[in-house]
């Protein structure tokens, strides 16, 4: 039976967590919502909502959040393992659930994409600036 829960270990708590998704500037979007990610070292991904008061009153900007987290709730087992996922609304309009969960599938998908590129870039870079000049294969 799948997992449904929602524990601690699962959300970005701290602004040092924040921040390192989105100094990578790995980030995908759509109508809906913009989706910036990072790898991490968990094993399984972990989410972040940054909504803010130009979506509106509290009221709008909460019921954002809960859709964003019963989003992830629902389909964190279809979600690429092992990334930071910062979510942020573009609308004031909220959509249905469905396509909520539609739209971070997929952006989650396109988000893990660039971050793999983004690290084996990073990895080359990494070892050629390693490697003696001079030598060349």
């Amino acid at each position: 039976m799948p997992d449904f829960s929602f524990p601690k270990t699962y959300r970005l708590r701290g602004q040092k967590d924040f921040q390192r998704v989105f100094e990578q500037k790995c980030r995908a979007a759509d109508g809906w919502i913009v989706l910036y990610g990072w790898a991490n070292d968990l094993g399984h991904p972990r989410l972040g909502i940054c909504a803010s008061a130009r979506l509106g009153p509290a009221v709008h900007r909460n019921r954002w959040k809960r859709l964003i987290r019963e989003a992830f709730r629902l389909s964190k087992a279809d979600l690429p393992a092992g990334l930071d996922l910062v979510v942020i609304p573009q609308t004031p309009d909220v959509p249905p659930l469905k396509s909520l969960q539609r739209s971070l599938w997929r952006l989650a998908r396109h988000v893990n994409e660039k971050v793999q590129k983004q690290k084996a870039r990073r990895e080359r870079e990494a070892r050629s600036a390693k490697s003696p000049p001079g030598k060349s294969k």
